[in-house]
């Protein structure tokens, strides 16, 4: 019995992992960066955690809620560029979703 590899099968799922890879990671990166441009910095609030994961305290949550708050304040952009810069990093988010679901439909669907 002998193995036969297809390797043109395996290069195009390898080449289609890697550009789904690099899409949802680069355009999340750029929403996030968009995000905080336009003054809406993501904060989460500590969980409680079994003791094998370290949470913050509410001090340093506290701290970095005010340090997110002064962020938005020194944004150097207009208010109209911060809400397009808001409505940009929403449509990065989209296609990241977009991919993720293209991703699923593929391996659902065929």
């Amino acid at each position: 019995m002998t193995v036969v590899i297809n390797w043109e099968a395996f290069f195009q799922v390898l080449g289609a992992a890697l550009v789904g890879t690099l899409l949802v990671v680069g355009f999340y990166a750029l929403g996030l960066r968009l995000l905080v441009r336009a003054g809406r910095v993501p904060v989460v609030t500590p969980a409680e955690f079994t003791d094998a994961i370290t949470v913050i305290s509410e001090k340093e949550a506290r701290r970095a809620a005010k340090a997110a708050a002064k962020a938005a304040r020194k944004s150097p952009l207009t208010d109209g560029q911060k809400v397009l810069a808001q409505i940009a990093a929403y449509a990065c988010f989209a296609v990241c979703a977009a991919a993720v679901v293209a991703g699923i439909l593929l391996i659902v669907v065929k």
